[in-house]
């Protein structure tokens, strides 16, 4: 199944993984429904996923921006710099942490199960699709560096 690594932009993953996550409430209610059965709890826990998701994302791109390296996801090879400062001291691909926190934040909106179902799908295609792929390139072009930045820095979290 290599041939669908690097395909699917890892944005356009997301925003098609969020689409599946509303089909389920569509289906069940004939629309999208959400919010009205937070209540203060869940409100707060929803925002700070939504925010931190948010931070995560912002933070992954400023940080290739400052570097001068590439932020297309499409084309690992093309990476110039390794980046190991700011938010990529605590995870490897923290714009994709970001699009999990932001899916998880949609999925305590829906409050819907199967809803949530779809975020391990979607990080498992990440993992298989992406991730693995950008690895592979990484290692190639940063060698030893690299392979030590992986020991010390989890993929996701």
């Amino acid at each position: 199944m290599k041939f669908l690594q690097l395909k699917i932009p890892p944005l356009l993953l997301a925003g098609l993984t969020a689409l599946l996550m509303l089909l389920p409430v569509i289906l069940r209610t004939g629309h999208i429904s959400g919010w009205h059965g937070l209540r203060s709890p869940l409100l707060v826990i929803t925002l700070a996923l939504f925010f931190a998701g948010a931070v995560f994302c912002l933070a992954g791109v400023a940080s290739f921006r400052r570097a001068r390296t590439t932020v297309n996801p499409m084309r690992p090879q093309q990476a110039s710099t390794l980046v190991q400062t700011g938010v990529y001291r605590m995870s490897r691909n923290p714009m994709y942490t970001g699009f999990v926190l932001l899916l998880g934040a949609l999925a305590m909106v829906l409050g819907n199960y199967l809803s949530a179902l779809c975020i391990p799908l979607f990080m498992s295609y990440m993992n298989h699709f992406q991730i693995e792929a950008e690895e592979k390139a990484l290692s190639e072009l940063f060698g030893d560096e690299y392979r030590a930045y992986c020991q010390r820095v989890r993929r996701w979290l």
